[in-house]
């Protein structure tokens, strides 16, 4: 069996997010809960993630990152070194671009070291949050799949990502 901990971004997601969709879809989905949501600290997000993947077996763990999330998987995996089944990475957020303008401490610059595990990036060819360009540059970078979904926003609420059948399809993929 395939445990998924749900990993948001900033601000946390909320009850009609895809994210919270996937987590209420069965009983292997969890949400990894962080201490603080809107003035994030990097080193605080990944001890936490890292805390909640040694509840499992890290065979059968897949994290399931959104925005900001995506980071920090990235800074986990970079930090940890821990094998794990897979990871999802939907919309990471370019922290680095000059319209990034939270409080996010510690997460830029974004680590470009390749993933030791399987990752899949699900991009927008029109999210204000990371330019197609430099979604393809982190993957590439992080030795992830690609996935462009064409013009599709952020990938979240406000784009019209509440029930995502397509994300939890291609979610299915990595386990």
């Amino acid at each position: 069996m395939t445990n998924y901990l749900i990993v948001p971004g900033l601000g946390n997601s909320g009850p009609e997010h895809w994210q919270s969709y996937f987590e209420r879809s069965g009983d292997n989905f969890f949400r990894v809960d962080q201490q603080d949501w809107d003035k994030p600290t990097c080193a605080d997000w990944i001890e936490t993630i890292d805390k909640k993947v040694g509840e499992f077996d890290r065979s059968t763990v897949v994290l399931v990152g959104h925005s900001l999330g995506c980071s920090a998987i990235a800074h986990w995996a970079n930090r940890y070194k821990r094998k794990i089944k897979g990871a999802l990475l939907v919309a990471p957020s370019d922290l680095e671009a000059p319209q990034y303008t939270f409080p996010a401490i510690g997460f830029a610059p974004i680590p470009l070291d390749k993933i030791s595990f399987k990752t899949i990036v699900v991009a927008s060819e029109d999210d204000i949050w990371v330019s197609m360009e430099r979604a393809t540059f982190f993957a590439d970078n992080w030795g992830s799949e690609l996935i462009n979904i064409g013009k599709a926003g952020h990938i979240n609420v406000t784009s019209g990502h509440t029930n995502w059948d397509e994300g939890m399809s291609i979610l299915k993929t990595l386990g």
